[in-house]
């Protein structure tokens, strides 16, 4: 009788939980705050490179002027695909200065997810039917062409006209590099103080490109051109220049730690409410910071002599910053990784302290990102974000 009333309020307990939990994040009140987002890489509707940031804003109730929430498949700016092989574009390039002007007053934070852009080769892959019959046969050249992407000079004055109005502005990886122009990333860096050095990199849990069909065709095709062969088939980091010469560190041969690691000072994890030290396995850039600006958190890449002796012959440093903050006194953040780029289940953003049972959302393998989102991301972007909503509260 006894187990029996255990099994049973262990039953009620497991029903009520989910509920206690969503009345607790219905009940918290909603906040009004306008949020510009561009996102110029998105195959289909599931938006995955700014769910992240969607995620968040529901999360913690922020509203549009209507009292709704963002729409991860509608409110944003950049290439909105039908998922029947056609598209649309919604962006700033074709405003006049007055017309960003009159953007930079309404909104009260923008945030630059990923404008690396599509490309045909992955259009094709994600739709079938817009591809020749043989297209396999297609020159690289054509394979590579740009549909859509690359940060403009208007989005950079943007940028800069936000600055000027001290309005929150989140950028990230991929701004920088190809198909971004060496004018405009210029123009970007003078203006808010950093410099990318080139370089851009990203862990794979396999180098068989046998085994792993997440390798791009085109990286295997140019690392041979350069070096006569592909010997890997552990994991490991591949770093990509911008002039495309390719430098790869493989664990075990180069790496002792196979997984780029994101480490945070003690300041900033109490600041923040961040783990000290969490693993990265995706797309990140290497850049420099400069004063005044601070970098809240760097990657690490631990390697060992042999790895060492290739990163300093490279010039690739094995610390770098992770993510940057403005220290101009205006709220500046850049994330060097494709930090908004999660597979997330929507349904979890309605829950109240979700976070506690997170856990139960990732596994143990070393290219698993729930981790990131969930020690490092969430926490960060919230954290940011809230206490921005905070000064705008003050002003009102």
């Amino acid at each position: 009788m006894k187990r029996q009333i255990i099994t049973i309020s262990l039953l009620i307990l497991i029903v009520l939980i989910p509920i206690i939990s969503w009345l607790f994040w219905y009940l918290k009140p909603d906040k009004p705050l306008h949020v510009a987002i561009l996102d110029k890489t998105v195959l289909n509707k599931s938006t995955q490179e700014h769910m992240s940031l969607s995620w968040v804003l529901e999360h913690e109730k922020y509203v549009k002027d209507n009292d709704e929430f963002y729409n991860h498949e509608l409110d944003y700016f950049g290439f909105f695909p039908d998922e029947e092989g056609g598209y649309a574009i919604k962006d700033f390039n074709d405003y006049e200065d007055v017309q960003l002007d009159s953007i930079a007053d309404y909104y009260d934070m923008i945030a630059y997810t990923d404008l690396y852009g599509i490309y045909v080769s992955e259009w094709w892959d994600a739709y079938p039917e817009r591809a020749p019959k043989e297209w396999e046969y297609v020159s690289p050249q054509e394979r590579r062409r740009l549909i859509y992407g690359s940060m403009t000079q208007k989005e950079v004055d943007l940028l800069k006209k936000m600055k000027s109005k001290n309005k929150l502005i989140f950028t990230e990886f991929n701004l920088f590099a190809d198909p971004t122009t060496a004018a405009v990333r210029h123009d970007f860096e003078q203006s808010f103080q950093m410099k990318w050095t080139g370089w851009a990199g990203k862990y794979f849990h396999s180098l068989d490109t046998n085994r792993n069909e997440e390798i791009p065709w085109w990286l295997k095709l140019v690392y041979v051109e350069q070096h006569g062969e592909w010997p890997f088939l552990n994991s490991g980091i591949v770093f990509i220049r911008n002039d495309q010469s390719v430098v790869i560190l493989e664990h075990k041969t180069h790496l002792q730690n196979e997984v780029p690691m994101i480490v945070t000072e003690e300041e900033y994890v109490e600041k923040y409410g961040v783990v000290p030290e969490v693993k990265y396995p995706f797309w990140f850039d290497i850049c420099e910071n400069k004063w005044p600006n601070k970098s809240i958190s760097h990657y690490h890449i631990q390697t060992n002599d042999l790895g060492d002796s290739v990163m300093r012959a490279h010039h690739i440093p094995r610390k770098f910053p992770a993510v940057i903050k403005g220290g101009g006194g205006y709220p500046f953040y850049y994330f060097a990784g494709d930090y908004s780029d999660n597979q997330l289940s929507g349904g979890s953003m309605n829950f109240e302290k979700v976070e506690w049972v997170s856990s139960f959302f990732y596994g143990s393998v070393a290219h698993e990102r729930d981790s990131f989102f969930w020690k490092y991301y969430r926490p960060l972007t919230t954290t940011i974000i809230d206490d921005y909503y905070k000064t705008l509260n003050d002003k009102r």
